[in-house]
């Protein structure tokens, strides 16, 4: 449970939430508004409308149904962008890169750009890690920059400029779509194309494919890009790969053949490491490129996909020696865990922020601001009693969430549960008789009565269905990132997940 001290009743709770919480709709904006305001998320434009009222005339960048993390903006977009007084993201480099970038290439340089879970502790809320561990038998292997850069929107470009070694690589993303987009592809020989951009003390996720066993050396180097089209060269390295049981490393250097790491570049240095994660300080390690072997096993051995898509790799059926980006998807992320709405409590924080920044742009606004604020605040207390109540009623063995989305560590920690596991499959490969066996395992023991599924995840979900429908749990739904066509509002959506928490995990589950 909670540590905080609970003030009202559920009774009370409930009352008040039925009393003020037909606000909470999709309704736009008055064509009088003050405000035209943009955001990123459904969620976070429920917030600005919950506390904007008429003033505002509020919309989202991401649709319902939509992933924030991976969601492309169109031109239609970049039009409303244009035309917000004020933009509102999350931060915590929750969204997609491509929709910042937007955000600052055609919102008016008057406009305020408020990242608002980026100073959230300021307003009374939380953050917390961003933990990830998917378990995986080789190493996770990604890219990541560090050090900060200046100008909105700036990016760093990491370049493969050099291959050394028996066969190609090839470094490619696979979307939620299962569609790849290709980075790295040294068939063709290394040039300005085998590159992609990440924006400052990010991370993400991506699938190397080597084509022949033996000793590789890849040389990179970054530079930092403005949106003024500024550039500057920041610095290079050479990294050690050996692919296959039989590649000899270097004898003094120091072999990664398991856990979770980046090949790092760092914007205000100019260093070039390896960053790999230390379970026993829990803070990451940065090693030097040349003190480093980066190892792709025999048991990483994959073939070529018969979907054309893939051809690039080879021949259908063609060995292939893979390192898998592990979540489907563009997954760019920081250190820090962006969804901190799954807190009612940081909900609250979320508002608080929003009235500040509302009353910033619209002094005249003030007062209605605040009023709505005020009354809205009420609303999130009286939701917080609620979830809080009826996920008490979870027995303690049951609360254990298992879900398709590393979304729920907030929720977890506020309301006393525990994250089981989050399944995120392997991209273009059919999940292991093992891995699909493991998945059994954990459910079983740790008597997953139900898993859950989000409704923006569809292609996510086939893998935690099949395995639920087998062992005979149930499948029910959260939300997490999105709203849909049933649940449009944030009151509505933490109280479906706390009714389907407390439905799914109860005592008779």
């Amino acid at each position: 449970m909670r540590g905080r001290p609970r003030r009202t009743t559920i009774t009370a709770a409930a009352a008040l939430i039925a009393s003020l919480s037909g606000c909470s709709g999709l309704q736009a904006g008055s064509s009088d508004a003050e405000l035209r305001v943009s955001t990123t998320t459904g969620i976070i434009a429920d917030l600005v409308r919950q506390v904007g009222g008429d003033r505002v005339d509020v919309t989202s960048i991401v649709p319902h149904h939509g992933d924030p993390h991976s969601y492309e903006p169109s031109p239609g977009d970049a039009a409303k962008v244009a035309k917000a007084d004020v933009v509102f993201s999350n931060g915590l480099l929750l969204e997609e890169p491509g929709i910042m970038k937007m955000v600052h290439t055609n919102a008016r340089k008057s406009a305020p750009k408020i990242e608002v879970a980026e100073k959230l502790e300021e307003y009374g809320g939380t953050v917390m890690k961003l933990e990830e561990d998917l378990g995986l038998d080789v190493l996770w292997l990604g890219w990541a920059v560090e050090g900060e850069v200046a100008g909105d929107g700036s990016q760093v470009r990491t370049t493969a400029t050099k291959l050394e070694g028996p066969g190609e690589l090839r470094v490619y993303l696979t979307d939620t779509l299962g569609t790849p987009k290709v980075y790295i592809d040294s068939a063709d020989g290394l040039g300005d194309a085998d590159s992609f951009t990440l924006p400052p003390e990010a991370h993400t996720h991506v699938n190397w494919a080597f084509s022949a066993p033996g000793t590789y050396r890849l040389t990179v180097e970054g530079r930092t890009e403005t949106l003024d089209g500024k550039t500057e060269d920041i610095g290079s390295g050479t990294f050690t790969f050996t692919v296959g049981d039989d590649a000899e490393a270097p004898g003094a250097a120091r072999v990664f053949d398991g856990g979770h790491a980046d090949v790092a570049l760092n914007a205000e240095t100019g260093k070039v490491y390896v960053r790999a994660d230390d379970d026993t300080s829990g803070e990451p390690e940065r090693l030097a490129a040349e003190d480093v072997v980066l190892d792709v096993p025999d048991r990483a051995k994959a073939a070529v996909p018969k979907e054309e898509p893939y051809s690039f790799l080879g021949e259908a059926g063609d060995e292939l020696w893979v390192l898998p980006q592990a979540v489907i998807g563009k997954h760019v992320h920081g250190d820090m865990d962006p969804h901190a709405w799954e807190d009612v409590a940081n909900a609250g924080a979320y508002v608080r922020r929003i009235e500040a920044e509302l009353i910033k742009a619209d002094p005249d606004g003030k007062a209605t601001y605040e009023k709505n604020a005020a009354a809205y605040l009420k609303t999130l207390g009286a939701l917080d009693e609620e979830v809080a109540h009826k996920l008490a009623t979870v027995p303690e063995k049951n609360r254990k969430l298992i879900t398709t989305h590393d979304a729920f560590g907030y929720l977890a920690k506020a309301y006393g549960m525990e994250i089981a596991g989050f399944v995120v499959p392997v991209p273009n490969q059919e999940p292991s008789a093992a891995e699909v066996e493991e998945l059994g395992d954990t459910i079983r023991e740790k008597k997953v009565p139900s898993v859950f599924l989000e409704p923006n995840l569809a292609a996510r979900a086939d893998v935690l269905r099949r395995v639920a429908e087998d062992e005979g749990v149930g499948i029910c739904t959260i939300y997490g990132d999105s709203f849909d066509d049933k649940v449009h509002d944030y009151v509505s959506m933490m109280r479906h997940n706390a009714t389907e928490l407390a439905k799914c995990l109860g005592e008779d589950a």
